[in-house]
Protein backbone atom coordinates (compact mmCIF):
# COMPACT_ATOMS: atom_id res chain seq x y z
CA UNK A 1 0.00 0.00 0.00
CA UNK A 2 1.49 3.34 -1.10
CA UNK A 3 0.32 6.40 0.82
CA UNK A 4 0.26 10.04 -0.24
CA UNK A 5 -0.34 12.89 2.21
CA UNK A 6 -2.04 16.01 0.87
CA UNK A 7 -2.48 19.10 3.01
CA UNK A 8 -4.98 21.81 2.05
CA UNK A 9 -4.77 25.20 3.75
CA UNK A 10 -7.59 27.53 4.66
CA UNK A 11 -7.92 29.18 1.25
CA UNK A 12 -7.94 25.74 -0.42
CA UNK A 13 -11.09 24.73 1.49
CA UNK A 14 -12.72 28.14 1.89
CA UNK A 15 -15.75 27.48 -0.33
CA UNK A 16 -17.29 24.90 -2.65
CA UNK A 17 -15.29 26.11 -5.64
CA UNK A 18 -11.98 25.75 -3.78
CA UNK A 19 -12.93 22.39 -2.28
CA UNK A 20 -13.92 21.04 -5.70
CA UNK A 21 -10.53 22.07 -7.06
CA UNK A 22 -8.81 20.41 -4.09
CA UNK A 23 -10.84 17.29 -4.77
CA UNK A 24 -9.34 17.01 -8.29
CA UNK A 25 -5.90 16.53 -6.71
CA UNK A 26 -7.25 13.84 -4.38
CA UNK A 27 -8.95 12.12 -7.31
CA UNK A 28 -5.73 12.13 -9.33
CA UNK A 29 -3.72 10.57 -6.49
CA UNK A 30 -6.38 7.87 -5.98
CA UNK A 31 -6.39 7.15 -9.73
CA UNK A 32 -2.64 6.50 -9.50
CA UNK A 33 -3.25 3.83 -6.88
CA UNK A 34 -2.44 5.80 -3.73
CA UNK A 35 -4.26 5.75 -0.43
CA UNK A 36 -4.57 9.43 0.42
CA UNK A 37 -4.37 11.00 3.87
CA UNK A 38 -5.78 14.51 3.50
CA UNK A 39 -4.93 17.05 6.22
CA UNK A 40 -7.13 20.15 6.30
CA UNK A 41 -6.91 23.55 7.95
CA UNK A 42 -9.89 25.53 9.20
CA UNK A 43 -12.12 26.96 6.47
CA UNK A 44 -10.93 30.31 5.11
CA UNK A 45 -8.87 33.00 6.77
CA UNK A 46 -9.54 35.83 9.21
CA UNK A 47 -13.13 36.96 8.86
CA UNK A 48 -14.47 33.60 7.67
CA UNK A 49 -16.95 32.20 10.23
CA UNK A 50 -14.93 29.13 11.22
CA UNK A 51 -11.39 30.46 10.77
CA UNK A 52 -9.18 30.29 13.86
CA UNK A 53 -9.12 34.07 14.39
CA UNK A 54 -12.89 34.27 14.00
CA UNK A 55 -13.41 31.60 16.65
CA UNK A 56 -11.05 33.42 19.01
CA UNK A 57 -12.95 36.66 18.46
CA UNK A 58 -16.08 34.97 19.84
CA UNK A 59 -14.43 35.02 23.28
CA UNK A 60 -12.58 38.33 23.13
CA UNK A 61 -9.41 37.04 21.46
CA UNK A 62 -6.36 38.22 23.46
CA UNK A 63 -8.63 39.46 26.26
CA UNK A 64 -10.41 36.15 26.76
CA UNK A 65 -10.91 34.81 30.27
CA UNK A 66 -10.63 31.23 29.03
CA UNK A 67 -7.62 29.13 29.99
CA UNK A 68 -5.20 27.94 27.33
CA UNK A 69 -6.83 24.50 27.53
CA UNK A 70 -10.29 26.02 26.98
CA UNK A 71 -9.04 28.11 24.07
CA UNK A 72 -7.67 24.97 22.42
CA UNK A 73 -11.04 23.31 22.94
CA UNK A 74 -12.62 26.22 21.07
CA UNK A 75 -10.26 26.65 18.11
CA UNK A 76 -9.90 22.91 17.41
CA UNK A 77 -13.50 23.05 16.18
CA UNK A 78 -12.44 24.89 13.01
CA UNK A 79 -10.41 22.01 11.59
CA UNK A 80 -13.01 19.44 12.65
CA UNK A 81 -15.71 21.32 10.73
CA UNK A 82 -13.40 21.53 7.71
CA UNK A 83 -12.66 17.78 7.81
CA UNK A 84 -16.36 16.91 7.99
CA UNK A 85 -17.37 19.30 5.19
CA UNK A 86 -14.61 18.11 2.84
CA UNK A 87 -15.43 14.46 3.56
CA UNK A 88 -19.09 15.12 2.75
CA UNK A 89 -18.10 16.49 -0.65
CA UNK A 90 -15.84 13.50 -1.32
CA UNK A 91 -18.65 11.07 -0.50
CA UNK A 92 -21.11 13.00 -2.66
CA UNK A 93 -18.70 12.53 -5.56
CA UNK A 94 -18.26 8.79 -5.15
CA UNK A 95 -15.09 8.56 -3.06
CA UNK A 96 -14.77 6.01 -0.28
CA UNK A 97 -13.71 8.40 2.47
CA UNK A 98 -13.91 8.98 6.20
CA UNK A 99 -13.08 11.88 8.53
CA UNK A 100 -10.97 11.79 11.71
CA UNK A 101 -10.13 14.42 14.31
CA UNK A 102 -6.47 14.85 15.21
CA UNK A 103 -6.92 12.71 18.35
CA UNK A 104 -8.85 10.09 16.32
CA UNK A 105 -5.91 9.99 13.90
CA UNK A 106 -3.53 9.20 16.75
CA UNK A 107 -1.81 12.55 17.42
CA UNK A 108 -0.56 12.51 21.02
CA UNK A 109 1.01 15.67 22.44
CA UNK A 110 2.44 17.19 25.58
CA UNK A 111 0.36 19.55 27.73
CA UNK A 112 1.62 22.82 26.24
CA UNK A 113 -1.77 24.12 25.20
CA UNK A 114 -1.86 26.47 22.16
CA UNK A 115 1.66 25.43 21.17
CA UNK A 116 1.73 21.68 21.81
CA UNK A 117 4.52 19.37 20.68
CA UNK A 118 3.58 16.02 19.13
CA UNK A 119 5.11 13.17 21.10
CA UNK A 120 3.74 10.25 19.10
CA UNK A 121 1.34 9.35 16.29
CA UNK A 122 -0.52 6.08 16.67
CA UNK A 123 -1.39 5.24 13.06
CA UNK A 124 -3.51 2.14 13.82
CA UNK A 125 -6.84 3.86 13.18
CA UNK A 126 -5.76 5.42 9.88
CA UNK A 127 -4.31 2.14 8.61
CA UNK A 128 -7.51 0.36 9.66
CA UNK A 129 -9.55 2.91 7.69
CA UNK A 130 -7.35 2.44 4.62
CA UNK A 131 -8.38 -1.21 4.46
CA UNK A 132 -11.85 -0.11 3.34
CA UNK A 133 -11.41 3.56 2.36
CA UNK A 134 -9.29 5.29 -0.27
CA UNK A 135 -9.23 8.65 1.53
CA UNK A 136 -8.90 9.57 5.20
CA UNK A 137 -9.47 13.25 5.96
CA UNK A 138 -7.68 14.38 9.12
CA UNK A 139 -8.28 17.61 11.05
CA UNK A 140 -4.88 19.31 11.17
CA UNK A 141 -3.38 21.54 13.86
CA UNK A 142 -4.56 19.40 16.79
CA UNK A 143 -3.86 16.44 19.05
CA UNK A 144 -4.64 14.96 22.44
CA UNK A 145 -2.82 15.87 25.66
CA UNK A 146 -1.65 13.41 28.29
CA UNK A 147 -4.79 14.23 30.30
CA UNK A 148 -7.04 13.54 27.30
CA UNK A 149 -7.80 17.14 26.31
CA UNK A 150 -7.64 18.74 22.86
CA UNK A 151 -4.42 20.62 22.13
CA UNK A 152 -3.37 22.75 19.18
CA UNK A 153 0.08 22.94 17.62
CA UNK A 154 0.43 26.69 17.15
CA UNK A 155 0.31 28.77 13.98
CA UNK A 156 1.13 26.75 10.88
CA UNK A 157 0.29 23.60 12.81
CA UNK A 158 -1.53 21.92 9.93
CA UNK A 159 1.68 21.91 7.87
CA UNK A 160 3.39 20.23 10.80
CA UNK A 161 0.51 17.75 11.16
CA UNK A 162 0.92 16.77 7.50
CA UNK A 163 4.69 16.31 7.72
CA UNK A 164 4.46 14.30 10.94
CA UNK A 165 1.71 12.13 9.48
CA UNK A 166 3.73 11.57 6.30
CA UNK A 167 6.72 10.45 8.35
CA UNK A 168 4.62 8.18 10.59
CA UNK A 169 2.91 6.52 7.61
CA UNK A 170 6.14 6.23 5.55
CA UNK A 171 4.32 8.14 2.82
CA UNK A 172 5.64 8.47 -0.72
CA UNK A 173 5.63 12.23 -0.22
CA UNK A 174 3.69 15.12 1.29
CA UNK A 175 2.05 17.71 -0.94
CA UNK A 176 1.40 21.08 0.73
CA UNK A 177 -1.33 22.81 -1.28
CA UNK A 178 -1.68 26.56 -0.94
CA UNK A 179 -2.70 29.57 -3.05
CA UNK A 180 0.70 29.96 -4.76
CA UNK A 181 2.43 27.66 -7.23
CA UNK A 182 5.49 27.03 -5.06
CA UNK A 183 8.53 28.79 -3.65
CA UNK A 184 9.67 31.97 -5.36
CA UNK A 185 13.08 33.62 -5.27
CA UNK A 186 11.45 36.55 -3.42
CA UNK A 187 8.02 37.85 -2.47
CA UNK A 188 6.38 38.55 -5.85
CA UNK A 189 4.33 41.35 -4.28
CA UNK A 190 7.60 43.26 -3.79
CA UNK A 191 9.77 41.84 -6.57
CA UNK A 192 8.13 41.68 -9.98
CA UNK A 193 11.12 39.75 -11.36
CA UNK A 194 10.79 36.98 -8.73
CA UNK A 195 11.22 33.52 -10.24
CA UNK A 196 9.69 30.16 -9.53
CA UNK A 197 11.98 27.61 -7.85
CA UNK A 198 11.63 24.05 -9.15
CA UNK A 199 13.91 22.48 -6.54
CA UNK A 200 15.10 23.61 -3.13
CA UNK A 201 16.83 21.91 -0.21
CA UNK A 202 15.28 21.43 3.21
CA UNK A 203 17.81 23.83 4.74
CA UNK A 204 17.11 26.58 2.24
CA UNK A 205 13.32 26.46 2.43
CA UNK A 206 13.42 26.22 6.24
CA UNK A 207 15.66 29.28 6.41
CA UNK A 208 13.43 31.20 4.03
CA UNK A 209 10.34 30.20 6.03
CA UNK A 210 11.98 31.23 9.31
CA UNK A 211 12.92 34.57 7.78
CA UNK A 212 9.48 35.54 6.54
CA UNK A 213 8.49 33.44 3.51
CA UNK A 214 4.92 32.35 4.36
CA UNK A 215 4.52 29.40 1.98
CA UNK A 216 5.23 26.64 4.51
CA UNK A 217 5.86 26.44 8.24
CA UNK A 218 9.56 25.81 9.03
CA UNK A 219 8.73 23.13 11.61
CA UNK A 220 7.10 21.04 8.88
CA UNK A 221 10.27 21.27 6.81
CA UNK A 222 12.41 20.22 9.77
CA UNK A 223 10.20 17.17 10.37
CA UNK A 224 10.42 16.18 6.70
CA UNK A 225 14.19 16.61 6.68
CA UNK A 226 14.64 14.34 9.68
CA UNK A 227 12.56 11.66 7.94
CA UNK A 228 14.10 12.29 4.46
CA UNK A 229 10.51 12.75 3.34
CA UNK A 230 10.04 14.60 0.02
CA UNK A 231 7.75 17.63 0.15
CA UNK A 232 6.08 19.45 -2.69
CA UNK A 233 4.72 22.96 -2.34
CA UNK A 234 1.90 23.27 -4.85
CA UNK A 235 -1.06 25.45 -5.79
CA UNK A 236 -4.56 24.05 -5.37
CA UNK A 237 -5.55 26.02 -8.46
CA UNK A 238 -2.91 24.54 -10.77
CA UNK A 239 -3.47 21.41 -12.84
CA UNK A 240 -2.80 17.96 -11.39
CA UNK A 241 0.39 17.69 -13.48
CA UNK A 242 1.85 20.95 -12.11
CA UNK A 243 4.05 19.70 -9.29
CA UNK A 244 5.26 22.99 -7.83
CA UNK A 245 8.50 23.15 -5.85
CA UNK A 246 10.22 19.95 -4.72
CA UNK A 247 11.79 20.19 -1.26
CA UNK A 248 14.30 17.40 -0.58
CA UNK A 249 17.88 16.64 0.43
CA UNK A 250 20.41 19.08 -0.95
CA UNK A 251 22.20 16.62 -3.23
CA UNK A 252 18.87 15.63 -4.80
CA UNK A 253 17.18 19.01 -4.96
CA UNK A 254 19.96 21.10 -6.53
CA UNK A 255 21.00 19.73 -9.89
CA UNK A 256 22.97 22.76 -10.91
CA UNK A 257 25.23 25.06 -8.95
CA UNK A 258 23.72 28.18 -7.47
CA UNK A 259 25.02 30.47 -4.78
CA UNK A 260 21.85 32.27 -3.70
CA UNK A 261 18.47 30.55 -3.79
CA UNK A 262 16.17 33.30 -2.59
CA UNK A 263 15.60 36.44 -0.58
CA UNK A 264 13.16 36.63 2.33
CA UNK A 265 12.23 39.46 4.66
CA UNK A 266 10.60 40.36 7.96
CA UNK A 267 9.10 43.73 8.86
CA UNK A 268 8.10 45.51 12.05
CA UNK A 269 11.39 45.06 13.92
CA UNK A 270 12.93 47.39 16.49
CA UNK A 271 16.72 47.56 16.94
CA UNK A 272 18.21 48.12 20.42
CA UNK A 273 21.84 49.15 20.91
CA UNK A 274 23.36 49.22 24.42
CA UNK A 275 26.91 50.26 25.31
CA UNK A 276 29.14 47.75 27.13
CA UNK A 277 30.82 50.58 29.07
CA UNK A 278 27.92 50.69 31.54
CA UNK A 279 26.00 47.47 30.94
CA UNK A 280 26.98 43.83 30.77
CA UNK A 281 25.33 41.88 27.90
CA UNK A 282 24.75 38.85 30.14
CA UNK A 283 22.80 40.93 32.67
CA UNK A 284 20.60 42.58 30.04
CA UNK A 285 19.95 39.35 28.14
CA UNK A 286 18.98 37.58 31.38
CA UNK A 287 16.64 40.45 32.27
CA UNK A 288 14.91 40.12 28.92
CA UNK A 289 14.74 36.32 29.14
CA UNK A 290 13.30 36.45 32.66
CA UNK A 291 10.51 38.59 31.24
CA UNK A 292 9.81 36.11 28.42
CA UNK A 293 11.28 38.27 25.67
CA UNK A 294 13.04 36.30 22.93
CA UNK A 295 15.56 38.51 21.16
CA UNK A 296 16.77 38.07 17.58
CA UNK A 297 19.54 39.25 15.25
CA UNK A 298 22.19 39.69 17.96
CA UNK A 299 25.66 41.25 17.62
CA UNK A 300 28.06 41.58 20.57
CA UNK A 301 30.96 43.98 20.00
CA UNK A 302 33.61 45.32 22.38
CA UNK A 303 31.90 48.70 22.64
CA UNK A 304 28.23 47.72 22.38
CA UNK A 305 25.75 44.92 21.87
CA UNK A 306 22.79 45.01 19.49
CA UNK A 307 19.56 42.99 19.33
CA UNK A 308 16.12 43.16 17.76
CA UNK A 309 12.51 42.49 18.79
CA UNK A 310 9.24 42.62 16.91
CA UNK A 311 7.01 45.66 17.34
CA UNK A 312 4.77 44.14 20.02
CA UNK A 313 7.58 42.81 22.22
CA UNK A 314 9.70 45.92 21.72
CA UNK A 315 7.16 48.01 23.65
CA UNK A 316 7.52 45.69 26.62
CA UNK A 317 11.31 45.77 26.31
CA UNK A 318 11.43 49.57 26.17
CA UNK A 319 9.36 49.85 29.33
CA UNK A 320 11.48 47.23 31.08
CA UNK A 321 14.78 48.94 30.19
CA UNK A 322 13.42 52.32 31.27
CA UNK A 323 12.39 50.89 34.64
CA UNK A 324 15.91 49.53 35.13
CA UNK A 325 17.39 52.84 33.92
CA UNK A 326 19.19 51.15 31.04
CA UNK A 327 20.02 53.65 28.29
CA UNK A 328 19.50 52.16 24.85
CA UNK A 329 19.64 53.61 21.36
CA UNK A 330 16.40 52.48 19.69
CA UNK A 331 15.55 52.43 15.97
CA UNK A 332 11.97 51.48 15.20
CA UNK A 333 10.34 50.37 11.93
CA UNK A 334 13.20 48.20 10.72
CA UNK A 335 13.16 45.27 8.29
CA UNK A 336 15.42 42.23 8.14
CA UNK A 337 16.41 41.03 4.67
CA UNK A 338 17.77 37.48 4.42
CA UNK A 339 19.88 36.24 1.51
CA UNK A 340 19.59 32.44 1.55
CA UNK A 341 21.54 29.85 -0.41
CA UNK A 342 23.32 26.54 0.09
CA UNK A 343 26.19 27.85 -2.05
CA UNK A 344 26.97 30.86 0.15
CA UNK A 345 29.39 29.00 2.38
CA UNK A 346 32.91 29.16 1.00
CA UNK A 347 32.01 31.53 -1.84
CA UNK A 348 34.04 34.75 -1.61
CA UNK A 349 32.56 38.13 -2.43
CA UNK A 350 28.93 37.61 -1.37
CA UNK A 351 29.02 40.27 1.35
CA UNK A 352 30.84 42.64 -0.99
CA UNK A 353 28.04 42.23 -3.54
CA UNK A 354 25.40 42.88 -0.88
CA UNK A 355 27.10 46.07 0.28
CA UNK A 356 27.62 47.26 -3.30
CA UNK A 357 23.99 46.61 -4.23
CA UNK A 358 22.64 48.51 -1.22
CA UNK A 359 25.19 51.33 -1.39
CA UNK A 360 24.26 51.76 -5.06
CA UNK A 361 20.71 52.59 -3.93
CA UNK A 362 21.87 54.80 -1.00
CA UNK A 363 20.42 52.35 1.53
CA UNK A 364 21.99 52.47 4.99
CA UNK A 365 22.89 49.07 6.47
CA UNK A 366 22.02 49.11 10.19
CA UNK A 367 23.34 45.66 11.06
CA UNK A 368 24.54 42.40 9.51
CA UNK A 369 25.26 38.85 10.57
CA UNK A 370 25.59 35.52 8.80
CA UNK A 371 25.52 31.73 9.00
CA UNK A 372 26.79 29.14 6.56
CA UNK A 373 23.69 29.41 4.33
CA UNK A 374 22.22 32.83 5.20
CA UNK A 375 23.34 36.45 5.40
CA UNK A 376 21.05 38.88 7.23
CA UNK A 377 20.91 42.64 6.71
CA UNK A 378 18.88 45.11 8.76
CA UNK A 379 17.57 48.23 6.98
CA UNK A 380 14.89 50.82 7.58
CA UNK A 381 11.50 49.43 6.66
CA UNK A 382 10.91 52.34 4.28
CA UNK A 383 13.93 51.10 2.28
CA UNK A 384 12.70 47.49 2.09
CA UNK A 385 11.16 47.43 -1.44
CA UNK A 386 14.23 49.01 -3.02
CA UNK A 387 16.61 46.84 -0.95
CA UNK A 388 14.95 43.54 -1.86
CA UNK A 389 14.82 44.41 -5.55
CA UNK A 390 18.44 45.57 -5.57
CA UNK A 391 19.61 42.32 -3.98
CA UNK A 392 17.42 40.23 -6.27
CA UNK A 393 18.94 42.00 -9.29
CA UNK A 394 22.43 41.42 -7.91
CA UNK A 395 22.09 37.68 -7.28
CA UNK A 396 19.07 36.23 -9.08
CA UNK A 397 18.12 38.19 -12.16
CA UNK A 398 20.11 36.29 -14.79
CA UNK A 399 20.01 32.66 -13.82
CA UNK A 400 17.70 29.71 -14.23
CA UNK A 401 16.06 28.47 -11.01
Amino acid sequence: MEIMVQKFGGTSVQDDQARKKAMTHVKYAVSKGYKVAVVVSAIGRKGAPYATDSLLNLVGSNNSLLSARELDMLVSVGEIISAAVFTEMLKENGFSATALTGPDAGFRTNNEYQNAKVLDIKTDEILKCFKSQDVVVVAGFQGLSREGHYTTLGRGGSDTSAALLGAALSAKRVDIFTDVSGMMTADPRLVKKAKFLKNVSYEEVANMAHEGAKVIHPRAVEVAQQAHLPLRIRSTWDGVDELGTLVSDRDLSIRHYRTVTGIAHQVGLTQFSVTTEKYDPQTIFKLLADNHLSIDFINILPEKFVFNLDAKESQKAKKLLQEKQVAAEIIENCAKVSIVGAGIMGTPGITAQIVAALNGKNIKILQTTDSYTTIWVLVKQSDLPVAVNALHDAFLSDRQC
